[in-house]
C-alpha cells in the first residue's frame, strides 16, 4: 500500500485506551486526534499529553494532526480568547509529535461572503503568525457553514495565504452541493492531505467509494501520502458538538457499535485502495 493510513479514532472509542486498540487491530499507524478520554484535543492539559504521547509511543502509533476546532467560531465572536486558546493547543502538538493541525473558517460568513474575507483573512493569518516556527503546519479543511465552504472561496484563501494549506474532504464538499473533480481541479496544488469520508447527493455519509465524492478518480491523483479516516457512519459519542447548523445525516449505513463504524470505514478505504 503506498499510502499510510491515519485516523480520527476517537469515532471507535472515546478513551484513548479503545482508540490504540482499534487502531491496532485496523493496522492504522497514525491518528489524527480529535476527542481524548471525553475532552476535545484543545482542552486537555500538559500533563494529560505527556501521558497520551507515552501510551502513543509504547503502543507504536503517531500523531499525524491535530483535529482541532479553531475557526468553528462565529465571525463576529471574540477571537482574541479564541487566538489565546489556540497558542494552548500549540503547546499540545509539540508534547505529542503532531506536525499538521487542520482549523476552519469561520462560521456567519456564507451570506456575504466577500463582505466578511478581510476578517477571514486576517483572523487565519493570526492563526499562521501564532504557528510560526512551532514546526506545525496549519491546514485548512472545507466544511459546511465556513466561508471555505465550497471550492472557490477556498482557492480565495489559499491564495492570500500560500502558506496555509488545504485538507480536501469531499463529503463536505457534497454536502455543499459541490462538485468534487471540479474543487479537485482548482485546489489539487494546495491539498497537503485528504480526509476519507464519501456522501450520497442527499448529504447522507457512505464508506469510502459508495457515494458521489470520485474518490476512486481523487485519490488517484492525490499526490500526498497520508490519508486520514473520518467515517461518521453512526453517531458517536461528543458527535452533536462537532457541527453547527445543519446536520450531517446518516441514514443508510449504520453499525451496531461504534467500532464497527470505525472497522468498516477503514476496511472500505483499504478496499478502495
Amino acid at each position: 500500500m503506498k499510502f499510510k493510513l491515519a485516523a480520527f479514532a476517537d469515532e471507535a472509542d472515546s478513551s484513548i485506551d479503545g482508540q490504540i486498540l482499534a487502531m491496532k487491530e485496523n493496522s492504522v499507524s497514525l491518528l489524527e486526534i480529535r476527542g481524548v478520554d471525553g475532552q476535545n484535543i484543545a482542552d486537555i492539559s500538559k500533563d494529560k499529553a505527556n501521558e497520551v504521547r507515552i501510551k502513543l509511543d509504547d503502543a507504536g502509533l503517531g500523531v499525524w494532526s491535530l483535529g482541532s476546532p479553531f475557526g468553528k467560531i462565529d465571525i463576529n465572536d471574540d477571537f482574541a480568547s479564541h487566538l489565546d486558546k489556540f497558542k494552548h493547543i500549540l503547546e499540545i502538538g509539540k508534547i505529542l509529535g503532531a506536525k499538521k493541525l487542520r482549523l476552519f473558517s469561520f462560521y456567519g460568513t456564507t451570506e456575504e461572503p466577500q463582505k466578511y474575507f478581510d476578517k477571514v483573512i486576517q483572523n487565519l493569518q493570526a492563526f499562521l503568525n501564532a504557528a510560526r516556527g512551532s514546526g506545525i503546519m496549519l491546514c485548512h479543511e472545507n466544511e459546511k457553514g465556513i466561508y471555505g465552504d465550497i471550492a472557490s472561496r477556498c482557492l480565495e484563501i489559499h491564495k492570500a495565504l500560500p502558506e496555509l494549506k488545504a485538507i480536501f474532504d469531499p463529503a463536505n464538499f457534497i454536502q455543499c452541493g459541490q462538485d468534487t473533480k471540479e474543487a479537485w481541479g482548482l485546489l489539487a496544488p494546495y491539498v497537503e492531505y485528504m480526509h476519507i469520508k464519501d456522501a450520497k447527493a442527499d448529504g447522507s455519509v457512505v464508506p469510502a467509494g459508495k457515494g458521489e465524492g470520485n474518490l476512486p478518480y481523487i485519490i488517484n491523483h492525490y499526490k500526498g501520502q497520508v490519508l486520514t479516516i473520518e467515517p461518521h457512519l453512526k453517531v458517536f459519542s461528543g458527535f452533536e458538538n462537532l457541527e453547527s447548523g445543519q446536520k450531517t445525516q446518516m441514514q443508510e449505513y449504520s453499525y451496531p457499535s461504534s467500532r464497527a463504524a470505525f472497522d468498516a470505514a477503514v476496511n472500505a478505504l483499504k478496499e478502495l485502495i
